[in-house]
C-alpha cells in the first residue's frame, strides 16, 4: 500500500510512531482545501498562507490529542478556523489603535491589480472583491457555518460538532446567512447567482 492509498489515520498513526513523512502527506493532502478555506475567511491570499502554516504547526504540535473516532479533515479546519479567529482578534485590536489605514483594510485588499490579459480580469476580481467583502461583513456566526458548509462542502452535522452547536442551529445559520449576502449583494449590484 503506498502512502496515496493510506487513510488520514493511518497517516496519523505512522506520523505518531516519529515518521515525518507521513505527516508531510498529510499536508499534502490538505494544504490545498485548508488554505481555500483559509483564503475565504481571512479575505487575503497571503494571509491565507500565513494561517494554514500555523495551522499545520498546531496540528503536528497536537497529534497526540488527535481522536480518530472524529474527521482529520474537520479536526483539522477546527484548527485553522482557530487561527482564523486569532487573526481576525489581532487585526481588530491592531485597527483599534491603527484606525481603518493598515494594509488588511477592505480598501487596501479591493483595488484589482491590473491585468495584463484585460478587461474581463479586471471585472472578474472586482466581482471577487465585492463578494469577499459582503462575506466579510457578514456576522461571525453567521460567516463561519456558510464558509464551512458552502464553500469548504463540510457536512452540516460536521459543522455543528466543530462549531458546538446542533445541525438545526448550523441550518439556520445558513439559511440566514445566504439571506443577508443576497442582500449585501443586491444592495451592491451583484447578480443572484453567486450565492
Amino acid at each position: 500500500m503506498t502512502a496515496g492509498e493510506e487513510t488520514d489515520d493511518e497517516l496519523v498513526l505512522r506520523a505518531l510512531g516519529g515518521e515525518d513523512r507521513a505527516f508531510t502527506t498529510l499536508m499534502q493532502r490538505h494544504q490545498a482545501p485548508l488554505y481555500g478555506f483559509a483564503r475565504r475567511y481571512v479575505g487575503d491570499s497571503e494571509a491565507a498562507g500565513d494561517v494554514v502554516q500555523e495551522a499545520f504547526v498546531a496540528a503536528w504540535k497536537a497529534l497526540t490529542q488527535f481522536d480518530s473516532q472524529r474527521s482529520f479533515p474537520v479536526w483539522l479546519r477546527a484548527i485553522a478556523l482557530n487561527k482564523c479567529r486569532d487573526r481576525a482578534r489581532r487585526l481588530a485590536v491592531r485597527k483599534l489603535i491603527l484606525g481603518e489605514k493598515s494594509d488588511q483594510s477592505f480598501e487596501a485588499q479591493a483595488q484589482p491589480d491590473p491585468a495584463p490579459d484585460g478587461e474581463e480580469s479586471v471585472l472578474l476580481a472586482e466581482r471577487r472583491a465585492v463578494v469577499q467583502q459582503a462575506i466579510d461583513r457578514l456576522p461571525v456566526k453567521l460567516k463561519e457555518p456558510l464558509l464551512l458548509t458552502y464553500f469548504d462542502e463540510l457536512t452540516q452535522q460536521e459543522v455543528a460538532s466543530l462549531l458546538g452547536v446542533t445541525v438545526k442551529t448550523i441550518e439556520t445559520r445558513v439559511y440566514r446567512a445566504r439571506q443577508q449576502l443576497a442582500e449585501i449583494l443586491d444592495r451592491s449590484a451583484i447578480s443572484d447567482k453567486f450565492v
